[in-house]
């Protein structure tokens, strides 16, 4: 089949919302605090990349994840890179990601453990529609009123530096070991390949591409994983209707026909220039 779509599991939050929006899939469950949908494979497979939503009503811990080399010294397959895209932001929504300036690995041990780590994150208001790339060891946080689309290697590891006074544990010898406390800088300018389809990012884990147009264009992931995450309703694929809150993954040839938008995802870090024709 060359199409599957996705099945959706919603995963309880601390952190998280009863009052989902009406497109989030999965079965509601009144007063439980959804933080995190996950797309799985009907059959369990372990494929190379994982798509979530987030839904935030309180900060998520100060933390930071292995990367491919930490992970795999570990028994791990792949470390964990990540990317957000905002699908909806409150006013006055922040995500923190990377520090306001270097410090070395003693210094952030001790600003964990005093607190002071809160200050220390460089907090970045965000808006409806903004992407954000967090390679592996990048120290982050998002904060509270997201509506979040999270596409990361499939890796669930988190250390957490800093937790708010919450009685969760925290990681914080493995955290310093994994962090590079240092700023975040974006690592790829985006720009556009062809008409109606964008370079988002390219590198390391994965590649981020959108495609919007009203054409009719053949999906050719050419025997590799593709994953295809609508951002709006509109358009089918094969057949089936685009809708928020379904996830696909390609492996053979597909149809897209329609207006739509999407964001494409595959891993590795080179671009395939052949994915549309």
């Amino acid at each position: 089949m060359p199409a599957t779509r996705l099945e959706p599991r919603r995963v309880e939050r601390v952190w998280g919302r009863a009052d989902l929006p009406d497109w989030a899939p999965g079965e509601a469950d009144g007063d439980t605090p959804i933080g995190e949908i996950w797309f799985e494979e009907p059959d369990g497979a372990d494929r190379a990349l994982l798509i979530k939503l987030l839904f935030t009503a309180d900060r998520l811990s100060i933390q930071v994840h292995p990367d491919d080399v930490a992970a795999q010294a570990i028994g791990h397959k792949r470390g964990k890179d990540e990317a957000w895209l905002v699908l909806d932001a409150e006013p006055g929504a922040v995500i923190g990601l990377g520090l306001t300036r270097e410090v070395n690995k003693a210094e952030l041990r001790e600003a964990a453990l005093s607190g002071a780590i809160e200050q220390l994150i460089d907090w970045r208001p965000v808006r409806t529609g903004d992407v954000f790339f967090s390679p592996a060891g990048t120290i982050h946080a998002i904060g509270a009123g997201l509506t979040i689309m999270e596409i990361q290697q499939n890796l669930n590891l988190t250390y957490r530096l800093y937790d708010y006074g919450r009685p969760r544990e925290l990681h914080l010898e493995k955290a310093v070991a994994a962090a590079r406390p240092e700023p975040w800088r974006p690592a790829f300018a985006q720009h556009s390949l062809e008409p109606g389809r964008g370079l988002l990012h390219a590198g390391r884990g994965f590649v981020l591409e959108r495609w919007t147009g009203d054409q009719s264009r053949e999906v050719r992931p050419g025997g590799e994983d593709l994953w295809l995450i609508p951002t709006r309703d509109g358009g089918r694929l094969d057949g089936t209707p685009l809708t928020v809150g379904s996830v696909f993954r390609v492996e053979g040839k597909a149809r897209l026909d329609g207006d739509r938008s999407l964001i494409a995802a595959y891993p590795g870090g080179a671009k395939r220039p052949d994915l549309l024709a």
